[in-house]
């Protein structure tokens, strides 16, 4: 698959016959929200991992270079924590582009972290079978290719750096993303 996949979430999943949509950020959405939104709830998806195992070739990396970002993984009895986005369909425009680097849409049950009940909502997903991809690796591999990874929105490093302080904003621990951070931050003394 294509690491363009604009038109193909258009084409599998076209939204403008809803009113709203929730959508769940797990990376950077959690911090970056550069798009209009109705309201924003902490959430969470029962099953997934974030991992750093997909490449940013348009972000915080180049075709050349690309970086690392997040995407998620299947994990059975395992929580992943972000925030929900309550969005009009024409929000997608932007975030398909945002999210075009090998991440397609996906329906899923997203629970709220601060009161009873769950809905459903979109997530962005890049599987294994995407150009981009670029799977697992060491935290201390991952940690020295995020060190010298940068694309136009900036330096790979701040990436890391944001989305573990915004999981501690939001009370959460991912131990995947902190060793990761630590290993960073080794490189960076």
């Amino acid at each position: 698959m294509s690491h363009n996949t604009i038109a193909l979430n258009q084409q599998r999943q076209p939204l403008d016959h809803l009113d709203s949509v929730w959508l769940f950020g797990y990376g950077s959405l959690i911090y970056k929200a550069d798009f209009p939104y109705l309201q924003r709830k902490p959430a969470c998806i029962y099953g997934w991992q974030r991992r750093f195992w997909q490449g940013s070739h348009d972000h915080r990396g180049t075709p050349e270079a690309p970086g690392r970002v997040l995407t998620l993984i299947e994990a059975p009895g395992e929580r992943c924590a972000g925030m929900a986005y309550q969005v009009t369909p024409q929000t997608f425009t932007h975030l398909d582009h945002r999210e075009k680097n090998g991440y397609l849409r996906f329906f899923t049950e997203l629970h709220w972290q601060d009161e009873p009940g769950q809905t459903a909502g979109l997530v962005y997903l890049a599987s294994a079978d995407n150009e981009a991809y670029l799977g697992p690796d060491s935290d201390a591999a991952i940690a020295a290719h995020i060190a010298v990874s940068a694309g136009p929105s900036g330096p790979n490093s701040e990436y890391l750096l944001q989305l573990a302080a915004a999981l501690r904003e939001l009370g959460e621990h991912d131990e995947h993303v902190f060793a990761i951070e630590r290993e960073l931050l080794n490189l960076l003394a």
